[in-house]
């Protein structure tokens, strides 16, 4: 038997691939399939199944491009509809794989056809348990994003006290648990960066799944401190549902190389957004007046879900030479598929026809603290996550979180110089960018961000909680 994970860091996501004898079977699948149809030729294996745990919200799978290009049977647990043909699988329906086995436990909670999948060996024996989003490795998910009319959060909340109680812990201890997501996922509070673990320690460790845990306490745990779900979350579900574009045409469209001239009529156009998607030094050192910064090397695709608002926006990358295929893919992980090509010879080129270049000035943290003493600096925006602001911020600082940027830029003027700051540098070029296209254009970026700030003597740091 294979068993093997594939985490995909930016997504913070678990999917997996499971082979025995010349049958194999995928848990999950990303958008981009045609790794888990190379596994499983390596093993000269057929894909026959494809478990689905549920209906996840925060990227888009593959399960229906890797059931047509395989013609694997798609899994789902009780209660789930599509517009696909699917088999909807009862509690404790089995399925073999070789001379293996995996079993639906249908867990809902998370959602309501969230289910959980035991793997057996050729004996019978219990081995892993894919989880979904039921259960992380310290936590469990959120039961707010399947809410409807008749069922609120604390009736999920207590349908997945349920489902750990009566369907998980139940299992052995030797079982390896693992899960759909890690820390860095919206889909929980507090998961950690495990990506595996003993059922048995996740018992011993996992606040939820304490035994003396009252129903009420868990509920109220769970239900308590939960950010709002990114805006593209209801989206990339009903996607999930459906029958979306192939990766191979979503990525086709999406490496048309354009020529500079032809890309400024493009850029010029209202309907298409331009997306940078290379450095913040290269963007604040020149970028293409109106477009967007938002880096690969950063949490790409869920600030792309959390602020380009409609999922069919037309896009134009300018992106670093040779990662033009990583973007588009990475955009359609979250359901962006109309990415519509990029520019031909990067930036350099456009500088190169002697189009107009914006930039965003730079200043280290030092003179930034310094000025700030001197008063000099008169506006700053702090553009972190409530819960980092509430930590630690600069004395008299407001917080203008980036996942509000397209609310409480309107409150900005246009005549005031802005210094933004975020914890490191990234956010704050992806809010002086959004704000730039509005016509905010004295925007100033602080080096390094508040990680550098509060080392420099002097930085009016205040620690309490507002």
């Amino acid at each position: 038997m294979v068993l093997e994970q594939y985490y995909t860091k930016c997504l913070a996501q678990g999917t997996y691939y499971i082979s025995s004898g010349n049958e194999a079977a995928v848990i999950d699948p990303l958008r981009e399939v045609q790794q888990y149809i190379d596994r499983a030729s390596e093993d000269n294996a057929t894909i026959k199944y494809i478990f689905l745990t549920h209906f996840h919200a925060d990227f888009v799978s593959g399960h229906v491009d890797l059931a047509q290009k395989t013609g694997a049977t798609i899994v789902i647990g009780p209660n789930a509809e599509t517009s696909y043909a699917f088999a909807k699988a009862r509690h404790h329906q089995s399925f073999s794989i070789g001379n293996v086995s995996v079993t639906l436990l249908h867990t809902p909670g998370h959602t309501m056809e969230s289910s959980c999948y035991l793997l057996k060996d050729n004996t019978g024996k219990a081995k892993a348990l894919f989880t979904g989003d039921t259960l992380f490795i310290g936590d469990v998910g959120r039961p707010d994003l399947a809410v409807k009319s008749d069922l609120t959060k604390e009736d999920l909340a207590g349908l997945l006290y349920d489902s750990l109680r009566n369907v998980i812990m139940p299992l052995p201890d030797h079982v390896i648990v693992y899960p759909a997501h890690g820390a860095g996922s919206a889909c929980g509070k507090n998961m950690s960066s495990e990506t595996s673990d003993s059922l048995g320690n996740q018992k011993a460790t996992n606040y939820a799944l304490a035994a003396d845990l009252s129903k009420e306490d868990f509920v109220k745990e769970v239900t308590q401190g939960i950010a709002p779900p990114p805006a593209y979350f209801p989206m990339n579900v009903q996607m999930n549902r459906g029958v979306n574009s192939s990766i191979d045409e979503v990525l086709r469209r999406g490496l048309t190389a354009i020529k500079p001239k032809a890309f400024k009529s493009l850029a010029e156009d209202e309907a298409y957004l331009v997306l940078d998607v290379r450095s913040p030094q290269e963007f604040t050192a020149g970028h293409i007046e109106g477009s967007w910064f938002i880096g690969l090397d950063g949490q790409f695709a869920p600030w792309v879900g959390s602020l380009i608002q409609d999922i069919d926006q037309k896009i134009v990358l300018v992106a670093p030479d040779g990662r033009e295929e990583e973007a588009v893919t990475r955009l359609a992980r979250v359901g962006y598929d109309n990415v519509n090509g990029f520019l031909q010879g990067g930036f350099e080129a456009w500088r190169e026809a002697g189009f107009e270049v914006e930039t965003i000035e730079n200043i280290t943290a030092a003179d930034f603290v310094r000025e700030l003493e001197q008063g000099q600096v008169q506006h700053v925006l702090d553009v972190r996550k409530p819960v980092e602001y509430q930590k630690s911020h600069l004395n008299n600082v407001p917080l203008y979180t980036l996942d509000e940027a397209h609310e409480n830029i309107k409150k900005l003027k246009a005549d005031t110089t802005y210094h933004v700051h975020c914890a490191g540098g990234y956010r704050s070029v992806i809010y002086a960018s959004i704000a730039q296209s509005q016509g905010l254009k004295n925007m100033i970026n602080v080096e390094g961000g508040y990680g550098a700030i509060k080392n420099i003597a002097g930085a009016p740091v205040e620690t309490q909680a507002l």
